[in-house]
């Protein structure tokens, strides 16, 4: 997709030397072959255009770089793994890409406090290994936690897996350290969990998507690393069924229940049928399957989660079941699930969705939504996958075998018309965990409350005057 917006004025020559005297040549990059990497991302929707792109290593030459690009309205997009499924992270109309892979320390890890302070550029696999080095867990777990950042994880408000247990980027952070537009540094972190002294600015930064500053980085939760963790695959017939189980599971494992993941039979073909390596743990076909997982400070996961299984068993819900016997087999499975994403590729064009709906209504949801999508395109196919225990699917429509991906891709915002109309008549919303960026910015007014649509263009206003931070995204 090509975003057309007002260009970006050109660069001159002179300016691109002040900005790379900020950061030094070394990681300053105008070789197009060099910039090509950063125009792009994974879904290959969005083809961006940059004249710079500049990767500095402090908040000080973050500083520097937004005090010059304001004195010049130089337009910038601030990027951490360009693992965004929105298009927030890509230049559309030339503007300078600010890239924070380079600011990947961590400042500090304190066990006692349960907090980690780390730069933004810090790969969120990287944050979790640190954070069980020092007996402790970092539990945001993502598809992508091998190159994401947590820079990028808290600008789009990162949700995941672990949700269900430890909520989503937001609830993770206790500060944040961001650059303003016009240079200013403000410094908010902090390791208290009680801090009552006026407005709570971090949270106009967590979520923002680089459109109000850029976060340079963040104090973060750390919690007691799990002294047993049990995973379970299940199969069953319907996401009715998978709702059942989840009752029974939360009034069985209360708080240690941490992944509840409704996976379709097709979402779970292509895993296995495009994977490497990934096979389906049953051995039997069914027409619905359920990842979950168990995690407890004492040695009672396993008889909680036999228990939740047994039941699930007598009542008719389950219909077969798997523990995961070691931790090859634990990592088999979620790996099955991690690759639903990527295994929709080979299948030809594929329309996403990241929906939520209260958690009762993800069966009526589903049986709707395929029924208006098929209606809509004949022959199509529903890959709905994703975290039950939250409500938020993953509602991704496949096209029909041996027809053009790019006439079906074509009719993307028709099918999320069809699908947003009975997410937000069930209550729900449009983005769940990935952003607005541009891909869903249109739709944003359209399903948003009025008034707090005119708050975000009055905070915008105020933040970036001149409209230099992520332009065009979010708003």
């Amino acid at each position: 997709m090509n975003i057309v917006q007002p260009s970006t004025p050109p660069l001159s020559p002179e300016l691109v030397a002040r900005f790379r005297r900020i950061v030094g040549d070394k990681y300053a990059m105008t070789d197009a072959a060099d910039i090509a990497p950063y125009l792009t991302e994974e879904r290959d929707l969005f083809h961006g255009r940059s004249p710079l792109v500049l990767r500095p290593g402090s908040t000080a030459e973050v500083s520097a770089i937004c005090k010059l690009a304001t004195k010049h309205k130089i337009a910038l997009v601030p990027q951490g793994g360009n693992t965004g499924l929105v298009g927030g992270q890509t230049p559309h109309n030339g503007e300078v890409v600010v890239s924070m892979r380079r600011m990947d320390k961590i400042r500090d890890i304190d066990p006692a406090s349960n907090t980690m302070t780390c730069e933004a550029g810090v790969v969120l696999q990287v944050a979790q290994q640190r954070a069980a080095e020092v007996d402790r867990l970092f539990p945001l777990s993502l598809g992508a936690e091998g190159s994401c950042t947590i820079g990028g994880n808290l600008s789009t408000n990162a949700g995941g897996t672990t949700a269900l247990a430890y909520g989503v980027a937001r609830e993770m952070a206790l500060g944040v350290e961001v650059v303003l537009a016009d240079g200013r540094i403000l410094n908010s972190l902090s390791k208290l969990k009680k801090d009552n002294t006026g407005y709570d600015l971090r949270n106009l930064f967590i979520g923002a998507e680089g459109t109000l500053g850029i976060i340079t980085a963040a104090t973060l939760k750390l919690f007691p690393k799990p002294r047993a963790v049990e995973t379970a695959f299940v199969g069953l017939k319907s996401p009715a069924d998978a709702l059942k189980l989840l009752t029974i599971s939360q009034n069985e494992a209360a708080g240690s229940l941490t992944s509840f993941e409704l996976l379709s039979e097709l979402a779970v073909d292509f895993s296995v049928r495009h994977g490497i390596d990934i096979r389906d743990p049953l051995a039997a076909k069914h027409p619905w399957y359920v990842l979950m997982e168990l995690s407890s400070s004492r040695d009672d996961a396993r008889a909680a989660l036999e228990s939740i299984l047994a039941q699930g068993l007598e009542q008719g819900i389950v219909d077969d079941a798997v523990i995961a016997a070691n931790l090859g087999q634990r990592q088999a499975f979620w790996k099955l699930r991690d690759e639903m994403s990527a295994a929709q590729k080979p299948e030809g064009g594929s329309i996403k969705h990241d929906i939520s709906v209260p958690v009762a209504a993800v069966p009526d949801f589903i049986a709707e939504a395929d029924a208006a999508v098929v209606k809509l395109l004949p022959g199509s196919r529903p890959v709905p996958f994703g975290h039950l225990g939250d409500g938020n699917i993953h509602y991704n429509v496949s096209q029909r075998p041996g027809d053009n991906a790019a006439d079906f891709l074509a009719r993307w915002h028709e099918v999320n018309a069809v699908v947003f109309q009975i997410v937000m008549r069930m209550g729900g919303s449009i983005s769940a965990e990935h952003g607005i960026g541009v891909l869903k910015r249109d739709e944003l007014p359209e399903v948003k409350d009025k008034v707090a649509i005119e708050l975000m263009r009055d905070i915008k206003a105020m933040l970036d005057p001149l409209g230099i931070m992520n332009p065009g995204k979010v708003l």
